[in-house]
């Protein structure tokens, strides 16, 4: 046998114990000892829109099944009151810890918006104070379900001046975006998406009254968020912090993903915090997106789309690092989001 040959095999044996070591370490995290890691695939490939199809390929429906019965939550029922937040957003001469402290002071010069820098485990995050919740409105792209995509937050926030904005509701999703919310929209007090099902439709709103105070209203009508004095409004969540009280979580039920968050301190601070993260590798649970938000004081707060959605801008720049489809482009097209508008 000449060289040229043996070398060959040679390389060819390498190439296949190689494959099988891949092989056998991806059944020993799948198949293996640790529930954790195999209840983090399947929930987090099961709450996505295109890539449920993942969870399959190693586990039956059965297994996938009982994985999602033993990571749950359990949603609010009640509404936010809004008559508990004083808005009073002045800095203190006293604080009760490190984090109020770090909430409540001004960067130098700044009076609108302050950020600050935190991480959930190897993902960098961006907690966003915002000084004046009056100013804080909903954005939306020019119009909706004309056969476009929507616009990325970026483009939102430049058309109405915005400062600081974050992405906001959910979207039919063919793959690419859409430029159709799920869910009514609601803007300036009037209902600009879902007026057919004003009174029908009941969902989870997260809304904004005009003296700045955020109103969370499960199972309500369009119709009925305006009459609660909601002046901006869109549907997602879940909401995870109600009247103080925090979502109650059971498991790991949405896995790790970049996500984004709206809450309000009992003193009236809007904060948006934003995680960073690859999709389906790692990011924030719901549970940690609710402990960051408690540490910092949030009285009321609710879970915005995530993913590849994730989106800060900041006097007109993306300012978060969001999963590298959505960076490529310069942040993902969205429909909805919510802006600091000086």
């Amino acid at each position: 046998m000449n060289k040229r040959k043996k070398k060959k095999i040679y390389k060819t044996t390498i190439l296949f114990i190689f494959l099988d070591i891949i092989v056998a370490a991806c059944f020993f995290i799948m198949y293996g000892p640790y529930d954790k890691i195999r209840n983090l695939y399947v929930t987090t490939a099961m709450k996505t829109m295109n890539h449920q199809y993942l969870a399959n390929i190693f586990y039956s429906e059965k297994t996938v099944q009982r994985i999602m019965d033993s990571n749950y939550f359990i949603s609010f029922t009640e509404d936010a009151n809004t008559d508990d937040v004083v808005i009073n957003t002045k800095e203190k001469t006293k604080y009760k810890d490190e984090y109020e402290e770090e909430l409540f002071t001004r960067d130098e010069g700044n009076d609108l918006y302050k950020i600050i820098d935190i991480k959930v485990g190897s993902s960098k995050g961006y907690l966003v104070a915002i000084y004046e919740p009056d100013k804080v409105r909903l954005i939306s792209t020019k119009q909706f379900n004309v056969g476009g995509k929507g616009e990325r937050v970026t483009t939102m926030c430049d058309r109405y001046g915005g400062v600081v904005c974050i992405n906001g509701g959910g979207f039919v999703d063919f793959g690419y975006g859409s430029d159709i919310p799920i869910g009514p929209v609601i803007q300036d007090g009037e209902i600009t998406w879902g007026m057919d099902t004003a009174d029908t439709s009941r969902d989870n709103i997260i809304g904004m009254t005009k003296d700045g105070k955020l109103k969370l209203m499960s199972n309500s009508t369009a119709n009925e968020a305006l009459e609660a004095g909601v002046y901006d409004g869109l549907v997602f969540g879940p909401f995870l912090i109600v009247n103080g009280k925090p979502l109650e979580i059971v498991g790991d039920p949405w896995g790790q993903a970049p996500r984004v968050a709206i809450a309000q301190t009992k003193d009236g601070i809007i904060m948006f915090l934003v995680i960073d993260g690859e999709n389906y590798i790692n990011g924030a649970s719901l549970q940690d997106m609710v402990d960051i938000l408690l540490k910092y004081g949030a009285y009321n707060a609710a879970n915005l789309d995530g993913g590849q959605s994730s989106s800060l801008t900041v006097n007109g720049e993306l300012y978060n690092n969001p999963p590298a489809a959505a960076k490529r482009q310069g942040g993902r097209y969205v429909v909805t989001g919510w802006g600091l508008i000086p």
